[in-house]
């Protein structure tokens, strides 16, 4: 009556007791096929091996690697790409991986994959990340496993080694042609800077400062310049007063001009000098030259009128000038030299003053021009040497990977060839059939029981009736023995009970 009431721990041992067989019998039948199951399935060796992960032996102060890209996510791109089928095909046909007809190439490539393990060493103790990884692969025949781990470990360091110089070469050919491309357009910014510089020369900015203390002193000379020009002038209104005042002598001069001949040709002789010092300075259209032939040509045409005068009475006696007179007319011309090279100097002075008034002037133009283009030019430059250094160390980063001086996958453990397979484990089959036939056996036991309708004891039948028990008689399956008597006998001086009287 399992289920029907409580029950006690004298209940469970009487169970035990009654399927003590059942469960043994389940538990050894269990216990031998496991055992057997596990000599039947085929085994599994597992090779094992670890690959370390070495840093560039080079400084990263001194170059700086290319590849910075996660380690994990790297190694699982590389996983990606050996456990492709491209690459697994040619390792099952070299080694006739999972051979049997009954898998096609695709069961056997995905059999492969799954005989595959990638465990990486956790980085915990490691200030570079990743130190390393193990690589197992899981075969029928130990020979196999540990030969095909050696080949998917190969793989792996041939594919670090590629995508690290891919990487690398990669990066620098894509920061050679962005360097071409920067010089192109520094080229072009230096061409315009030169031009502008060209067409604003002494307007630019940074000669503002020079141009005015240039301005303030040509200021300076124009005024003792001017102030000169105002001597000589006045120098020389005084000594052609002075040599007018002379006497002079008269004989010789023209009755109806008052002129003589020789006078007019000293005039033409000074005029014609004054003209080549004019000419030395100023250009042919200059008013002072222009003036100063206009009066050549009156001298000239006044000596031509007196040469062609018929000559009345006695020629008249050329009498010289006085030295006086002759003094002052000296000092007069050298004056009127001097007061000629001061009018040029003033002149010159006044076009620098107005050429360099002219630069400051439009220097507020020019500077903003001059920022725009300087601005574009130092962007240029600037983009141009970053891109430079970066190219530089790209390009060592590039020989130290050619070189295998980088980083580097080194195997530690070569792939190990296995003793005993590690699948199945007898022992383990042997534990988990004992164990399944045990709870088989109870659960067997625990549903017997609780079918089983026999009332054994008091409690049984207070169980089933709700009735308080009056006696117990035993039974006997065996009354026609000879011997049943006195078995009977014994077996109700055991079993017997008082009778109880019903409460109540």
């Amino acid at each position: 009556m399992l289920g029907h009431r409580e029950l006690t721990m004298q209940d469970y041992e009487e169970i035990l007791k009654r399927r003590f067989w059942l469960i043994s019998i389940s538990a050894i039948l269990l216990l031998v096929i496991s055992l057997g199951i596990s000599y039947i399935l085929p085994p599994q060796y597992v090779s094992k091996t670890l690959v370390l992960i070495e840093q560039q032996k080079v400084p990263e102060d001194y170059v700086k690697p290319v590849v910075d890209e996660d380690l994990g996510a790297r190694l699982a791109s590389m996983q990606e790409q050996i456990l492709s089928r491209s690459r697994i095909e040619p390792i099952i046909e070299r080694f006739g991986l999972y051979s049997s007809n009954k898998y096609t190439m695709d069961d056997r490539v995905d059999l492969t994959r799954k005989a595959i393990k990638i465990d990486p060493i956790p980085a915990g103790q490691s200030s570079h990340g990743m130190p390393g990884f193990y690589i197992t692969f899981k075969a029928q025949d130990a020979r196999t496993a540990q030969q095909v781990c050696g080949e998917i470990t190969s793989l792996f360091i041939s594919a670090n080694l590629s995508a690290r110089e891919e990487s690398a070469e990669g990066t620098t050919d894509f920061l050679r042609q962005q360097l071409a491309d920067s010089k192109r357009n520094l080229d072009e910014q230096d061409a315009k800077l030169a031009a502008f510089e060209r067409q604003y020369v002494g307007k630019l900015p940074e000669q503002e400062s020079a141009n005015t203390n240039t301005l303030q002193a040509l200021t300076t000379q124009l005024d003792a310049s001017t102030q000169s020009v105002n001597r000589l002038q006045q120098n020389i209104t005084f000594m052609e007063t002075m040599s007018a005042q002379q006497p002079q002598d008269t004989s010789s001069a023209d009755p109806v001009t008052g002129t003589s001949p020789d006078s007019l040709s000293i005039q033409l002789k000074e005029a014609l000098t004054q003209e080549k010092e004019l000419e030395a300075l100023y250009t042919p259209d200059y008013p002072d030259v222009v003036a100063m032939k206009r009066k050549i040509d009156n001298l000239r045409a006044e000596i031509a009128q007196d040469t062609a005068k018929p000559v009345k009475g006695k020629p008249a006696t050329v009498r010289p000038d006085s030295p006086q007179l002759q003094q002052l007319k000296a000092q007069l011309r050298a004056e009127k030299q001097s007061l000629a090279t001061a009018k040029l100097e003033q002149n010159r002075i006044e076009q620098q003053v107005r050429n360099y008034e002219s630069r400051i002037e439009s220097s507020p133009m020019v500077e903003e021009q001059y920022k725009q283009i300087t601005r574009d030019h130092e962007t240029a430059l600037q983009f141009y040497n970053t891109l430079l250094t970066k190219m530089n160390e790209s390009s060592m980063a590039t020989a130290l990977e050619h070189r295998q001086q980088g980083e580097q996958f080194r195997v530690m453990d070569a792939p190990n060839l296995p003793d005993e397979p590690t699948f199945p484990n007898h022992l383990i089959f042997a534990g988990g059939g004992l164990a399944a036939g045990l709870a088989f056996g109870l659960f067997l036991a625990a549903w017997l029981e609780y079918r089983d309708t026999s009332l054994r004891n008091e409690g049984d039948i207070w169980a089933f009736t709700k009735l308080p028990t009056l006696a117990v008689v035993s039974y006997f399956s065996d009354l026609d023995h000879p011997h049943a008597g006195r078995k009977r006998g014994r077996l109700f001086s055991r079993t017997a009970r008082p009778i109880e009287s019903a409460p109540g």
